[in-house]
């Protein structure tokens, strides 16, 4: 049976007249004859009832029609939504850690001005959380340290972050214009939840360990960077955080840069090798852009706090790669 056939009777039942059955079809009127004879053939029922000047559909012939009619109408929408999805707006579903972290929604905001036909799904997961919906695909692109990227996961360096620490208004190190790493020995350091970024806490407590101390690590952990600032604000801890974190602080607090070492945090554009979405290169290209108007690759200057022989432990190395 063939979808031609279907649609050579629907017409013709329609019509009830072969002349103008085959000329809605623009075929033929033996050639419509012959194909309804097929047809009928195929079934072992007659469809219709023909005389010289009258055609009728059989019991038969009207019972066929109601599904003939459904099954056209499921090719048409299966066709339509073939259409559809070449046309719709292509989707890209990027990660984001923290919505207390800028540097991924300042690039999707970078990538919607460039391409403001692709939409955007934000996924915000922790990073082992964005290693998993990389591989199943469930995300196509994601941020991170990719010092403990699985092997097939692919990066690209972004951002160098300088490393500083949250404190309230009142803190011994808020009037200061940089805070040694050395100064945090004495005081109570809050790490962020292992589940969301145990790159980041492994990334300074290697720098505490480098500056010559263990730190004093607070014993709770927060979920979220409000939860982390309300800690801070209450004394009872400071937080080490990159500087894309002071765009979420709370009122009451102050960022202060890292130096002696001055130091930076990586963070890399990260998807799955396997990944076939198009847009991957595009996300990358609206980084780059960003990454150079806003100097993110940049060394730090004296200005900044930088010293000779700037540390950046792990910063550049397992896998990152300059963008």
């Amino acid at each position: 049976m063939e979808l031609r056939q279907l649609r050579y009777f629907v017409t013709l039942a329609e019509e009830l007249h072969f002349g103008r059955a085959a000329a809605r079809e623009h075929i033929v009127q033996s050639a419509l004859s012959q194909q309804i004879q097929r047809l009928e053939r195929e079934l072992g029922v007659r469809l219709l009832d023909r005389s010289t000047h009258h055609v009728d559909l059989t019991a038969a012939g009207a019972a066929f029609l109601v599904e003939a009619r459904q099954i056209l109408d499921h090719v048409g929408r299966a066709g339509q939504a073939a259409r559809n999805a070449v046309t719709s707006a292509p989707t890209l579903r990027a990660g984001i850690i923290d919505a207390g972290y800028d540097t991924m929604p300042q690039i999707l905001r970078e990538l919607q001005r460039g391409h403001p036909g692709i939409t955007i799904h934000q996924v915000e997961a922790g990073t082992s959380e964005q290693y998993r919906q990389l591989a199943d695909g469930r995300l196509d692109i994601a941020i991170g340290h990719a010092s403990q990227a699985p092997a097939e996961v692919t990066s690209k360096l972004i951002r160098l972050d300088p490393l500083g620490v949250l404190v309230p208004d009142e803190h011994r190190f808020a009037g200061l214009d940089g805070v040694s790493v050395a100064a945090l020995a004495d005081e109570r350091l809050l790490l962020g939840e292992e589940s969301q970024t145990p790159e980041l806490n492994q990334f300074v407590l290697t720098l505490c360990r480098s500056a010559g101390f263990a730190p004093t690590v607070y014993e709770g952990t927060v979920q979220s960077s409000r939860a982390a600032a309300d800690l801070v604000l209450q004394h009872r801890c400071v937080y080490c955080v990159p500087s894309s974190f002071r765009t979420s602080n709370r009122p009451g607090t102050i960022w202060r840069p890292l130096i002696e070492p001055a130091t930076r945090y990586p963070w890399s554009l990260l998807w799955h090798e396997a990944n076939p979405s198009s847009h991957i290169a595009t996300v990358i290209g609206s980084a780059r852009d960003l990454a150079e108007r806003l100097g993110w690759l940049e060394p730090l200057g004296p200005a900044a706090g930088s010293a000779p022989g700037e540390s950046t432990p792990s910063a550049v190395s397992s896998g990152d790669e300059p963008a």
